[in-house]
């Protein structure tokens, strides 16, 4: 969809106000959701964290995610956004990373551009120098689209 599409469905639905057609607004998950609900007819579970450190602790959780919905999750938080791929949990030790893609790439079907550019790669919350991914001081909103339920 072009962001523009997204706009329109945020003001039709009574989310927004006309003025954001056309604006450089914020769109997070919880906005994303009602797109994907009004457009697709998707549902879509979200996850709130009050600070980056609290992203581990939904590990697990993301990782039964992936094995019975297979979605990408959207992870916005302050001005950040990004696409989560999958995770490498580790049950014993509680050890996680995150497979990032960051949706601001805009080149070309190049897998060996992309991975080498840093656009798709796994990342610990705490890197070996001691960086946090993750920002401790911001909120993310965690978007998990489902899969409709077949009978």
């Amino acid at each position: 969809f072009l962001i523009r599409e997204i706009q329109q469905v945020l003001v039709e639905i009574g989310d927004k106000d006309p003025s954001f057609i056309g604006s450089r607004e914020w769109i997070g998950a919880i906005e994303l959701s009602f797109v994907l609900d009004k457009l697709l007819g998707a549902s879509c579970k979200i996850i709130n964290v009050r600070s980056g450190d609290e992203l581990p602790e939904k590990c697990r959780e993301l990782a039964i995610h992936f094995e019975t919905q297979g979605t990408p999750v959207m992870i916005g938080g302050g001005v950040l956004a990004y696409t989560l791929l999958g995770v490498d949990y580790n049950e014993a030790s509680g050890d996680c990373a995150f497979l990032i893609l960051d949706p601001h790439y805009t080149g070309g079907d190049d897998l060996k551009k992309i991975v080498n550019g840093g656009w798709c790669a796994w990342k610990k919350s705490v890197d070996s120098k001691g960086r946090s991914f993750f920002l401790k001081d911001k909120f993310y909103n965690l978007l998990l689209p489902q899969r409709p339920n077949m009978v």
